[in-house]
């Protein structure tokens, strides 16, 4: 692995030179008369002689040679030191002569080449100082120093060539660093294994060895190896019941002319253990049968619906009935400790024991026992707020729904975290809650920090979209109005076939009361070139107040009153009621039940929603047409894993599970209203999603395969509709999201023919972000129970742009 230039080949002999004598002269050379120096230039003679310790007329020997070679060796000014005697054939007389060789002067060197590794690191193992002699023994240490550096890094197959150049004494060095690439793992030997086959355990380990072409590297991570051999090796045995499990060696052989390295790992496996008696000691709060439902052994492992669908995928190892599995007991020990913090027991101390019991057989019993701890439940002292600069704190507070002088909850403690981050006022991720032992009576103080953003934003720029055509957009958005949590929303869309003014102002807390108040205005001017249905014009306004419901935070029930006039345009299908309904009007009574769990809006990460609409129109309100219109919608979010982060206090990306389901049904007749209140199907554009299916293409009377081409028609409108949604969804972020979903739906001329057996399918994918004019998306569809217009199967993609609306 190491290359030195030729000055550096030398080799150190610390041993005396033959002392040259003639034969005429035995002897003389044990006591020379002269002692000469020969080949330096920067140390003066006398001081070579001195260090030699070597002086005329008394005799020496070979010890004295030697002793005088190894002095001046150790000076570090030399390469090379030769004493030989020299006698005079005429006089007889011995002259001894010290023959060195200098070492050049560094005055410079440089390292090319180092940049996966830390340069100054590897600047540091190859430092010399310069402007004094080189010693070759100490750069082959520097050398071997950052190969050993580059191997703690994981890139064995790094060189380090020294370069020298010499003139005049002068010594200039370059240290080029070919740092390869990471060592490639060409397999993985497992020794000692008996019960656990080999291929499980390289499957528990992070370390793989390489795939085929391209499909693994296998390049070696001394970190993430360790942590192999640590973590999860031992995490894998101790699953199985193997808990006396040891590595005994790991051995890395390295072929360096291949590139490649072989893991070898001998282990010593242990007997087996299988779950033998198990009792509790301590606990009041909860009765020992509340405490056994907990206990994770006894019964058959409950699967997840993950994990059947990864077990169809790849076949699990599966234990023996009450097999010791240390992951489960450590999960149910987690558990129980979360049921204690959720009764406020946030000090309780669980300690889990397994006792092992002698004997000699393969498969051994083990007893375990919680001894718990409970301590007196929590307190809460204080709440506090911290990092509020604009926002006022009464605002946050309402947020919160613990209080001062309640036991703790960890349930309610979570819930005021994520309510707070749902106002979408401060910096995500939010740190986590902090909680803090006050005085010593158990209580307990809570600090949530929050970090302001901007939240007040003027927004305009261009639109293009279908339905819409070319345009552009004004809007006006402050939703957290003087610090106080109220919203007033001004917005202005304009285009080719849009023309839009919205003024909205919300009030979550009227009064510093719980109860919402929010007030609308708009006029929109709107021509659908969506299957030719023509244009309308709509001014009306809206006023709502919400009510918090007694013994639940989640639920809140809605009444409204809005009133709105209504032209169509004498184009398309709306010009058909144009001339029956000229400056019609609708007068609407609302109640809205809504239950709402949901966190990580707009793009939901756990919860759900349960919402349920009636509108009363007409009758005694007065207005053109009398009819009532009921719609339900239910969405569920279940988070099932992660990448990075946690869960609280971190924004990792989140795989999320969702379930939604969306129906109405309108009774009586809506007159010329039936194009914004009766139900039409089909695409993202106008009445209900349907994705894959174009607009209007799902009708009362089945599915239209001349949709795309002709206009929508008034038996294009349902009084009934039902849409089903699954989806697996990628939450990146709080700002994009990216799904698959599978979608099925219809619609029905009456209610009473509502039949959930006939729906239109669909599967596709999608990904949303945040625009300046909310959640903004793109979707691709597959429309499974099209057909053409001879009545054959035409299953086919459809593309859809959403703008506005929350999925």
């Amino acid at each position: 692995m190491r290359k030195f230039a030729p000055f550096m080949l030398a080799l150190i002999a610390v041993g005396a030179a033959p002392l040259y004598a003639q034969e005429t002269a035995p002897g003389a050379c044990s006591t020379p008369e002269s002692i000469v120096v020969a080949g330096n230039s920067r140390m003066d003679s006398a001081t070579v002689r001195s260090t030699a310790g070597l002086s005329t007329g008394a005799p020496l020997s070979v010890q004295d040679i030697q002793a005088a070679i190894k002095a001046l060796y150790a000076t570090g000014h030399f390469d090379d030191v030769q004493i030989t005697c020299r006698v005079s054939p005429t006089t007889n007389k011995a002259m001894l002569v010290i023959q060195v060789k200098e070492r050049p002067i560094l005055t410079d060197y440089k390292v090319i080449g180092a940049d996966r590794v830390s340069p100054k690191d590897v600047k540091e193992k190859l430092a010399f100082p310069t402007g004094g002699p080189v010693d070759p023994g100490k750069i082959a240490k520097a050398i071997a120093s950052t190969d050993s550096l580059y191997e703690s890094k994981g890139y064995y197959l790094a060189s380090v060539k020294a370069e020298s150049t010499v003139t005049n004494g002068k010594l200039s060095m370059v240290f080029n660093v070919d740092e390869g690439r990471r060592l490639a793992i060409s397999g993985i030997r497992i020794n000692g294994n008996k019960s656990v086959p080999d291929a499980d355990v390289v499957g528990a380990m992070d370390t793989k060895p390489e795939g085929f072409l391209w499909t693994r590297n296998g390049e070696l991570d001394d970190a993430t190896y360790a942590q192999d051999l640590s973590e999860k090796i031992p995490q894998l045995y101790a699953s199985r019941g193997y808990i006396d499990f040891r590595i005994l060696k790991d051995t890395l052989i390295v072929d360096r002319a291949k590139g490649k390295g072989l893991l070898d790992i001998t282990v010593t496996e242990g007997p087996r253990y299988k779950v033998g008696n198990f009792e509790v000691l301590g606990n009041r709060r909860f009765s020992t049968d509340q405490i056994n439902a907990f206990y994770p052994f006894g019964k058959a492992q409950q699967t997840t619906v993950v994990q059947k669908a990864t077990g169809m995928i790849r076949r699990s190892y599966t234990n023996p009935l009450n097999t010791f599995d240390e992951a489960r007991w450590d999960d149910a020990q987690q558990k129980l400790m979360e049921a204690y913090n959720d009764e406020g027991y946030i000090y309780a101390n669980i300690r889990p024991v397994t006792e092992r019991v002698p004997g000699t057989d393969s498969v051994r019993i083990v007893n375990l026992r919680w001894e718990i701890d409970e301590r007196s439940p929590a307190i809460v002292n204080r709440i506090e707020i911290v990092g509020n600069d604009y926002t006022h704190e009464s605002c946050i507070r309402e947020q919160i729904v613990l209080a001062p002088g309640q036991v703790f909850n960890r349930n309610y403690l979570i819930r005021s975290y994520q309510n707070i981050g749902n106002l979408n006022f401060f910096e995500s991720p939010m740190a986590a809650p902090d909680t803090r032992p006050s005085g010593d009576q158990g209580d307990v103080d809570i600090v949530f920090t929050v970090k302001e953003k901007r939240t007040g934003n003027v927004n305009f720029g261009a639109s293009m979209g279908q339905g819409t055509g070319l345009g552009g957009f004004i809007g006006l958005d402050q939703p957290n109005l003087l610090g106080r949590c109220k919203r007033a929303q001004v917005q202005w869309q304009f285009g080719q076939y849009i023309n839009d003014f919205n003024l909205t102002y919300n009030d979550p807390n009227i009064r510093q009361s719980r109860i919402s108040g929010t007030v609308t205005a708009y006029h929109s001017q709107s021509r659908y070139t969506v299957a030719d249905l023509g244009g309308i014009i709509r001014t009306g306004g809206q006023v709502q107040l919400g009510f918090p419901v007694p013994q639940s935070i989640y639920t809140r029930l809605f009444v409204s009153y809005g009133g709105e006039k209504v032209n169509y345009t004498t184009q398309g299908l709306l010009g058909t009621v144009a001339q029956a309904c000229n400056r019609c009007w609708r007068s609407t009574l609302g109640f809205t039940a809504q239950h709402d769990t949901r966190t990580g809006l707009p793009f939901p990460a756990d919860g759900g929603l349960q919402s349920f609409n009636a509108q009363f129109n007409g009758g005694p309100l007065g207005g053109t047409a009398s009819f009532q219109r009921y719609t339900t919608e239910l969405r569920s979010y279940a988070p099932i894993g992660h990448i990075g982060g946690s869960l609280l206090g971190g924004e990792p990306m989140m795989f999320i599970v969702g379930l939604s389901a969306r129906s109405g049904a309108l009774f009586g007749d809506p007159g010329p209203f039936f194009s914004t209140q009766s139900f039409a199907l089909g695409g993202t554009q106008y009445g209900e999603q349907l994705r894959g299916y174009d607009e209007f293409s799902v009708t009362p009377n089945g599915f239209d395969p001349g949709s795309t081409q002709t206009t929508a028609t008034r038996a294009s409108f349902g009084n009934a509709f039902f849409v089903g949604t699954a989806e697996f969804g990628l939450r990146l972020n709080q700002s994009l999201y990216t799904n698959i979903f599978y979608e099925g739906g219809n619609v029905w001329n009456k209610p009473r023919e509502f039949d959930p057996t006939r729906l239109f399918r669909s599967f596709g994918f999608g990904v949303a972000t945040l625009s300046p004019l909310g959640p903004l998306g793109v979707d691709i569809g597959y429309g499974l129970d099209k057909f053409d217009a001879q009545g054959r199967p035409a299953p086919g993609w459809k593309l859809h742009f959403k703008l506005g609306q929350f999925f």
